[in-house]
């Protein structure tokens, strides 16, 4: 059962504004239970994170736009690792002085990098982490290099191009589409057509190409894994065990060398968890965070 439809919340971060949306349970919510912040991930919006944060039935959930993504404007210092993290500390910051109570901290894929380094470099910011689809392995590095450096030639040459040349390479819909159908796993035809959708919907809601080639470097040149030894908080950490993107045997051993973990391992799904298993992951996120009120 989804919880009615969220509401637009502006929020101003550091004289930066930043859009945001709120799930609310209404009555149902408990009078004790802190918020959760959601962080959505690489290329997506808000949109991304709807179905987790609807099935989330116990505490209010916000969801804000990342900077250069979605309806929050690109950040005037440019977005780098360290812009994001000061970002997001500052919208921990006004999400507990509204609400009066630090919320619990959540990233997803490229979210989970941003929230992870926050983590580490401010632990005050985030007493708990939850890590979903967490990037584990360097998409430098490996297998994976090769695909990895045509993308960042993608994104640069987007960036590099005219104008409209470039938003329409990157923002095409047939490059579009083949992204999401490398990423879903499920065989189920209606989902399999939602996730494409949304892709189709959301994916190119970026605010400019400059701006989408310097967040595509942040998400291949950082891990969560360099800052493991420094994520002492109680963690959770759920995880597919058919990602392609974070194969799910570097994301096993990133989660036994945490010092506080609980690991959620869902079969027969790869790095679309907050689209082909919302349900499992909300139940699991509202166990975490009932022991964490």
């Amino acid at each position: 059962m989804r919880g009615p439809a969220p509401q637009r919340i502006d929020l101003i971060v550091g004289g930066h504004p930043t859009a945001a949306w709120l799930h609310s349970p209404g009555p149902n919510a408990s009078t004790v239970a802190r918020p959760v912040l959601m962080v959505h991930g690489f290329r997506g919006d808000h949109h991304g994170m709807d179905l987790i944060a609807g099935a989330i039935r116990d505490r209010d959930v916000i969801v804000g736009d990342l900077p250069g993504f979605g309806l929050t404007p690109p950040l005037p210092s440019g977005l780098s690792l360290d812009s994001y993290c000061d970002h997001l500390a500052g919208l921990v910051a006004e999400v507990t002085r509204r609400w009066q109570v630090a919320p619990i901290v959540l990233g997803h894929s490229f979210g989970s990098i941003l929230v992870a380094h926050m983590a580490a470099r401010r632990p005050s910011t985030a007493a708990e982490l939850i890590l979903i689809n967490p990037i584990t392995t360097p998409a430098l590095e490996g297998s994976a290099k090769v695909l990895t450096a045509l993308t960042r030639f993608y994104y640069s040459l987007g960036a590099r191009l005219p104008e409209t040349i470039g938003h329409q390479l990157l923002a095409n819909p047939v490059i579009v589409r083949l992204m999401s159908e490398v990423m879903a796993t499920s065989r189920d035809r209606g989902l399999r057509r939602y996730i494409h959708d949304q892709h189709a919907r959301h994916f190119s809601t970026f605010s400019d190409r400059t701006s989408l080639a310097a967040a595509f470097d942040v998400s291949v040149a950082h891990t969560v894994t360099e800052v493991a030894g420094q994520l002492r908080m109680p963690t959770l950490v759920i995880a597919g065990d058919k990602d392609a993107i974070a194969p799910i045997a570097a994301t096993r051993a990133f989660a036994a060398g945490l010092a506080d973990a609980q690991f959620i391992e869902l079969p027969g799904v790869g790095h679309l968890v907050h689209y082909e298993r919302p349900d499992e992951a909300a139940s699991a996120i509202m166990v975490f965070c009932q022991d964490r009120d």
